[in-house]
């Protein structure tokens, strides 16, 4: 295992349902997630699924409310909310303006990369702020052709003083499994569904 910053352990690396996940806790309200999978899809195909943030609700479990406020060229602004069971049956719902920055996408020597800058303005956290980065492996770089990307998620966050990150990250860890795969699926789903038409 890994230390954290505050001294404490970091949790393992996860690869339950191919998802890399590590939470590291960088203080007693506040942690740095990066999460990782690999989506057998283009990156015209995942951008397409990670940018219908009003869809986002129909196959994500955990997210309530996706809806744009505010549309401009490559800028979103979104208001979402996400609802968590937490330990004792507690609930809890997490409310967030998120501003969101459509990055161009970039050349890179073994394929293409776009990224989605997000940063909450106003919410039920202190700071909420991260990235959606999209890989896209040239497709003459992997057996058979087929096309293959990788979706990462990195976010910093630290809540409010009544809610310290130990009660929720278990809770966490599950929802961004859940979330990651989740966004996989519909994006394998719909490359599919792109191919057979």
């Amino acid at each position: 295992m890994m230390k954290t910053k505050n001294g404490g352990e970091d949790d393992e690396l996860d690869s339950g349902n191919g998802v890399e996940l590590e939470i590291e806790k960088t203080g007693p309200y506040s942690l740095t997630v990066h999460s990782k999978i690999v989506v057998q899809a283009s990156l015209q195909t995942v951008w397409d699924v990670l940018t219908d943030y009003e869809r986002l609700p129909d196959f994500i479990p955990g997210l309530a409310v996706s809806r744009v406020v505010e549309k401009g060229d490559k800028y979103a602004r979104v208001f979402q909310i996400g609802k968590q069971k937490l330990p004792f049956g507690l609930k809890f719902d997490a409310k967030a303006t998120l501003d969101c920055f459509e990055k161009d996408i970039q050349m890179l020597p073994c394929g293409r990369k776009r990224d989605i800058e997000f940063k909450m303005i106003e919410g039920d956290f202190k700071r909420f702020e991260g990235k959606w980065i999209v890989i896209e492996q040239s497709s003459d770089t992997l057996v058979g052709g087929e096309s293959q990307t990788t979706l990462e998620y990195i976010a910093n966050g630290e809540s409010k003083m009544w809610l310290p990150i130990r009660l929720v990250e278990g809770r966490m860890r599950n929802e961004i499994q859940i979330n990651m795969s989740s966004l996989r699926k519909e994006a394998e789903k719909l490359f599919r569904n792109i191919q057979l038409a």
